[in-house]
């Protein structure tokens, strides 16, 4: 049982992991407005900035206000930004970790 009750763990963390990167996908599009663009079209690792998406400066302060209008989220250090916003799965874990802080507050 207590094996069954690890993987629900995983099971659902996974989940939940993948429901955020899907969903942070959706607000880049409707955001950046990428109109030809589904969730399923950015890789979780794709670069956001510099190939990849090819995101600029203006897109990083729109990505900074999303995250602010939909999680609650201040982004005070612009260095500290620039590593969390280099893909998707960077952006999940920067929320995650933003989420966890602000609850534990």
């Amino acid at each position: 049982m207590g094996c069954f009750a690890g993987r629900s763990f995983d099971t659902t963390m996974k989940s939940h992991d993948t429901d955020l990167k899907r969903k942070l996908k959706e607000l880049l599009i409707e955001r950046l407005k990428f109109e030809d663009m589904t969730p399923e079209d950015i890789g979780d690792d794709e670069p956001l900035f510099a190939g990849g998406l090819g995101l600029d400066s203006i897109d990083a302060l729109e990505i900074v206000v999303m995250l602010e209008g939909e999680f609650g989220i201040k982004v005070k250090n612009e260095a500290s930004a620039r590593d969390h916003f280099r893909s998707v799965s960077t952006l999940a874990a920067y929320v995650e970790q933003k989420v966890a802080q602000e609850k534990s507050a």
